[in-house]
């Protein structure tokens, strides 16, 4: 997640609402928020869900939808921000933290946190469980500088399993990502290869930072700091088989975080870097089809 990533060009947002090349800015996120690295929406509380990477608190953020205002804060009892990556959620308003952050391919401890969907009234609360996982494919630890393919910085929830899509952090960079599949039931998992696809050559653009799935579980997406890759009409959980689009952002930021709304839009938010990002954004995914 510390990257640091060269800048091509800096925008000034003036106000909210604001057009940026196919983005449309929602808000500002809290000055609070510097590392923001996953969001996810929940339609029946009506907050956008978010933590930050690794150095910060053990805690997660319910934002105002509209205008990004902290309104709960949730401190995770008797666990440590490693580093977290992601949040998602599941059909019943569970949510969920990805504690996956493997920059250096080193880690032996990853795991994900259910937080139930009654702890988030509370100011404080322990995980339901705790679900622990390894890469049967990763060998060694860390890996040769060509084989870095174990960081993940994006995951949803879909029918009782979790789906992590890889950051690739090799030398001699290709797009290659892995998905991979683990069990949402508490205990230890070897996590098991769905498949894999390529982005692109250019590390900057095409390393993965995000995922979602759509409301009517219909679509996925998939982030990058200026892409989104989207994939349709596949069957089960065989999401790399479906038809994949590939969805140009027309902005270059430290994008990091992603969510459906509902079915056809999008939220991203982005780190601040100098005077570049640090909001949330909105993105019409028919719209963005269109200009594609």
């Amino acid at each position: 997640m510390r990257n640091y990533i060269f800048i091509l060009s800096a925008f000034t947002f003036l106000s909210c609402q604001q057009e940026s090349g196919n983005l449309t800015t929602v808000f500002s996120l809290p000055k609070k928020l510097k590392e923001v690295s996953g969001i996810t929406y929940l339609v029946s509380s009506n907050l956008i869900w978010t933590l930050e990477d690794s150095g910060n608190a053990n805690e997660i953020y319910g934002l105002n939808f509209e205008n990004g205002a902290i309104e709960k804060t949730l401190t995770i009892e008797n666990t440590e921000n490693i580093d977290w990556e992601d949040i998602t959620k599941d059909k019943e308003g569970n949510l969920y933290i990805g504690d996956f952050g493997n920059n250096d391919n080193e880690r032996k401890d990853l795991c994900i946190y259910k937080m139930d969907k009654k702890s988030l009234a509370t100011e404080s609360a322990m995980p339901t469980y705790k679900v622990s996982f390894a890469y049967p494919e990763q060998k060694d630890f860390p890996p040769k500088k060509t084989a870095m393919f174990y960081d993940v910085e994006g995951f949803f929830e879909f029918k009782n399993n979790f789906y992590l899509f890889t950051k690739n952090r090799s030398k001699g960079f290709d797009g290659t990502a892995f998905l991979y599949k683990i069990p949402n039931t508490p205990g230890f998992h070897q996590a098991v290869l769905m498949g894999e696809f390529k982005t692109c050559d250019n590390y900057n653009h095409c390393a993965i930072t995000a995922a979602t799935i759509s409301p009517d579980e219909t679509k996925v997406a998939v982030l990058t700091h200026d892409t989104v890759f989207l994939f349709e009409n596949f069957e089960g959980d065989n999401f790399l088989k479906g038809i994949k689009s590939t969805l140009e952002l027309n902005h270059f930021s430290q994008k990091e975080a992603v969510s459906f709304i509902d079915n056809d839009r999008l939220f991203i938010a982005d780190e601040k870097t100098k005077s570049v990002g640090g909001n949330v954004y909105e993105v019409n995914i028919k719209k963005l089809k269109s200009k594609s």
